[in-house]
């Protein structure tokens, strides 16, 4: 028994995987997209290409969308808003909590269904069961269709009524992810000064995380609850080892900035009182309204 029917549009690498994802499961499934030929390998694999977006929106009662940005969201849309009315359209495009509000209000002025969507992974892990993807939108809409999202990716949940939600969770988890390669490049430049392989490195620097993680539940309470008495370092213990890392590093010739702009959080902590208090009390430094 053949699946729901679905169009894809935007067909980009994120855009195609998620295409291929629903025709391995057995969804008929049109695609569009601006540029012919990257419908080609999809149309080969059993897809029906859409000459138009119109077309391709008429010919589905669940409409995944996938591009560039909230603005070329509408800007394809646009000649099918006619037949939006009705549909579900599933909006997977990254960008900002306000951008996914917006659109979500857009989509119901037309009289469609909305749910915006945060794809957690890269497209080769499209259809994984780790995958993760984050939606917003009305719990009943998610219900659903859940069993024919969760062919994306078996990570697939609802985690609010707002539609803006997943961009937040998306690029806050996304800071982190940065933060962490950053980090890294950091740490393996340093250890390249000594003809120590990042290869060789790595092993201790991913155990080395998973102590590290293992700080965040703690801090995360004292946040929440707004006390950060120190159970493992103070603030002013922490100074000395980062001046180690910036002395380290401009001895070795390595940007020190990272580690710079760590010493300027401790000591802006320390110089409001805070020297006895846990890495928690950072987080004053980033509630502050930028100057």
């Amino acid at each position: 028994m053949a699946g729901t029917p679905v169009t894809v549009i935007g067909l980009g690498m994120m855009g195609r995987a998620l295409a291929t994802a629903f025709m391995n499961a057995g969804h008929p499934t049109t695609v569009f997209n601006r540029t012919p030929g990257r419908a080609e390998a999809l149309a080969e694999a059993g897809a029906s290409v859409a000459p138009t977006a119109l077309a391709a929106v008429e010919a589905a009662p669940l409409v995944i969308i996938c591009v560039r940005d909230y603005d070329a969201v509408r800007e394809l849309l646009a000649p099918a808003e006619t037949a939006l009315a009705g549909r579900l359209l599933v909006n997977l495009t990254s960008g900002a909590s306000d951008e996914a509000r917006a659109m979500a209000a857009w989509a119901a002025e037309r009289g469609a269904e909305y749910l915006d969507g945060a794809i957690m992974m890269t497209p080769p892990g499209i259809g994984a069961p780790e995958t993760v993807i984050l939606y917003g939108g009305p719990p009943s809409l998610f219900e659903a269709h859940e069993k024919t999202l969760a062919v994306l990716g078996g990570g697939t949940t609802l985690i609010s009524s707002d539609a803006g939600l997943p961009s937040l969770y998306d690029v806050a988890l996304l800071g982190i992810m940065w933060s962490t390669f950053n980090g890294f490049m950091h740490a393996a430049a340093l250890m390249g000064t000594e003809k120590i392989a990042a290869t060789d490195f790595v092993p201790m620097a991913t155990d080395w995380l998973k102590g590290v993680a293992s700080f965040l539940t703690a801090y995360a309470h004292q946040i929440d609850e707004d006390a950060h008495a120190a159970e493992d370092a103070t603030l002013e213990t922490q100074v000395p080892p980062v001046r180690h890392l910036i002395h380290e590093s401009r001895m070795r010739g390595i940007d020190a900035t990272m580690a710079e702009y760590t010493e300027k959080l401790l000591t802006e902590a320390i110089g409001r009182g805070h020297a006895l208090d846990s890495y928690a009390r950072i987080i004053d430094h980033f509630r502050a309204p930028a100057a």
